[in-house]
């Protein structure tokens, strides 16, 4: 008896990502960090657990951190996405970049991309006032960072080279730089048609 076939299904979206607008086709079981890694060339998130238990494949969807790994590239037709590779601004970098380069935040390098992301996402969510778990004052217009709440809030990555006492103080001067706080990115508007597998193929 001949095998049945089965047909995987497949979706188009349209993203923004890193600024440029751009319209790629995805199997509909693709998570976010295989859609950039595998099909867009975007290595900077890494694959370390898988599970979302590590935080190396943090990026920023709407602003907002997420973990690639455990997120349906389908569901994000029309989000816009920042990956490490578009933090900077042509050559300039970004001031969360500048202060783990600074403080020397790092070591092998491996976890540094989602590291640099949460951060921006996790200044970004202290300006607006969404609380953690160590907000004492769950009233406030913005929440005002220290080393206890830099450290819970960065809780979900992790650093198997053990960075962390470099990493709060790169996060704290982050976020004291400049107006935006460390939170602005950069944008830019073009857009970039992927070619879907069937045509890379033919």
């Amino acid at each position: 008896m001949a095998a049945t076939r089965i047909e995987v299904p497949r979706s188009a979206i349209a993203i923004t990502l890193n600024g440029e607008r751009t319209a790629v086709e995805v199997d509909n079981r693709t998570s976010l960090l295989d859609l950039l890694r595998e099909q867009l060339g975007l290595t900077g998130a890494k694959k370390g657990c898988d599970h979302g238990q590590c935080g190396a494949c943090t990026v920023l969807v709407d602003s907002r951190r997420v973990n690639a790994c455990l997120t349906l590239a389908v569901t994000l037709d029309g989000a816009e996405i920042h990956t490490i590779e578009g933090l900077s601004d042509g050559g300039e970098l970004h001031p969360v970049q500048r202060a783990f380069l600074e403080r020397d935040a790092f070591q092998c390098g491996y976890c540094t991309p989602g590291q640099i992301c949460s951060a921006v996402g996790a200044i970004r969510e202290a300006k607006d006032g969404w609380p953690s778990h160590v907000t004492e004052d769950l009233s406030a217009a913005a929440v005002v960072l220290d080393d206890e709440e830099v450290r819970e809030r960065m809780s979900g990555n992790l650093c198997r080279c053990g960075a962390y006492a470099n990493i709060v103080p790169a996060v704290l001067d982050a976020a004291g730089e400049g107006s935006d706080d460390g939170t602005d990115l950069p944008r830019r508007e073009e857009f970039h048609p992927i070619p879907s597998v069937e045509e890379v193929a033919g």
